[in-house]
């Protein structure tokens, strides 16, 4: 009796986590990014960050498949996804592209990174309607490394102008459907 009690116990603890684990493993694939890219490895970077979107997108499922939507997951999916398609593609398109222009690449990395942080805080305060006030950041950092694709055909100084535009649309009070 106690035995079968506590497996049921323990069973319950992991389906109420799985969707956390699934959201910690976004945040590794954002830190890998951020590593990789470092490292100069910006291909395995870009993969990383979509990796990472395709578990922001299942963490939300399984959250809501199983049941156990909370707070708590909220929160944590918020600095996972700053991370991942905050800093991570900011970080990216600073080090391959916009590093060469100096402190205003430095000023316009931080913008984005600050929009993205501005949008999660207020979507983490707001009551969803189906509607999302702002860009998405997921939207914008897949936009921002989509961008890696083109260097080669996009000049520098229209990637800055892609992270203003970005983040103003992210603190933006336009309204965009979840799909």
């Amino acid at each position: 009796m106690f035995l079968s009690e506590r497996i049921d116990h323990t069973i319950k603890q992991i389906k109420e986590q799985t969707a956390n684990i699934v959201t910690l493993s976004n945040l590794s694939l954002g830190i890998l990014a951020i590593v990789f890219m470092f490292n100069e490895m910006a291909h395995i970077s870009v993969l990383m960050i979509f990796l990472a979107v395709l578990t922001d997108w299942f963490d939300g499922k399984i959250a809501r498949k199983l049941n156990i939507t909370s707070e708590f997951g909220k929160q944590l999916d918020s600095l996972c996804d700053l991370v991942s398609f905050g800093i991570a593609p900011a970080l990216l398109v600073y080090q391959t592209t916009i590093s060469a222009f100096g402190v205003p690449g430095i000023w316009v990395t931080v913008i984005y990174i600050l929009a993205g942080a501005i949008r999660l805080a207020r979507f983490n305060v707001m009551t969803f309607n189906g509607r999302f006030v702002g860009l998405p950041i997921t939207a914008a950092g897949c936009l921002l490394t989509l961008c890696y694709a083109a260097m080669p055909f996009i000049p520098a100084p229209m990637y800055m102008v892609l992270m203003i535009v970005l983040s103003f649309l992210m603190i933006s009070t336009i309204e965009v459907k979840k799909y």
